[in-house]
């Protein structure tokens, strides 16, 4: 509704009072009244080709280039290079990381983080609670006031409440081993995030490889 919260209308008949055929602001003595106005290119008009909300805009990715980004940002989060090379704090950490299943079961955001915190992920949870900044720009004008560093992602088979735990923990996500992505994987297109796994999650992907291998062959 930009620039159409107005009272201007076209004369009718528009021709026969010596000026141009667009929409004037109705009234008189008043600072607007008998002003261009709810038309695209006139001062406090609306936009010529606005963005339509119901537009839908993507790109399509071939499935088996989506496979590869996925396969190689898997076998990114065991290069401890590449994990540090992203800003996390794994300095005595061997990478991957493998957790038992029973993380599947945390339901309360304490025993999540003193569960991190036994595995030497101290660090890690300060850096990203420690990187909140205020943005500027348009980025806050549209809601985004506030940015955050990514922190370590779990990956579980089923989610039996752990998802609910981190959600109140700053940079942590979870994530089914069945719907894991690129973007979760490699958020902001550098591959290398911090991935802690269970081992029945690491069992499924191992078998969901073999399968895959075995179709294409």
């Amino acid at each position: 509704m930009a620039g159409e919260r107005t009272t201007a209308e076209t004369h009718s008949p528009p021709t026969g009072t010596g000026r141009s055929r667009i929409p004037r602001v109705k009234g008189e003595m008043y600072s607007r009244s008998g002003l261009a106005g709810g038309v695209a290119s006139v001062v406090k008009g609306r936009l010529p080709h606005p963005p339509r909300s119901e537009k839908v805009i993507h790109l399509k990715v071939n499935k088996k280039e989506r496979h590869l980004a996925t396969a190689s940002a898997i076998a990114f989060t065991a290069d401890l290079e590449a994990v540090k090379g992203r800003g996390h704090r794994v300095k005595k950490l061997a990478l991957p990381l493998v957790v038992s299943d029973e993380i599947e079961t945390v339901e309360k955001t304490s025993e999540l983080v003193s569960f991190l915190e036994k595995v030497d992920l101290g660090p890690e949870l300060l850096r990203v609670s420690q990187s909140t900044k205020r943005n500027t720009g348009k980025s806050r004008l549209r809601g985004r006031a506030y940015s955050r560093r990514v922190g370590p992602l779990i990956v579980v088979t089923n989610d039996r409440g752990v998802g609910r735990a981190a959600a109140s923990v700053p940079g942590v996500g979870v994530a089914r081993v069945d719907s894991l992505n690129v973007t979760e994987l490699a958020p902001g297109g550098v591959p290398g995030r911090l991935v802690l796994w269970t081992e029945s999650s690491l069992g499924s992907l191992a078998a969901s490889i073999k399968e895959g291998i075995s179709v294409a062959a």
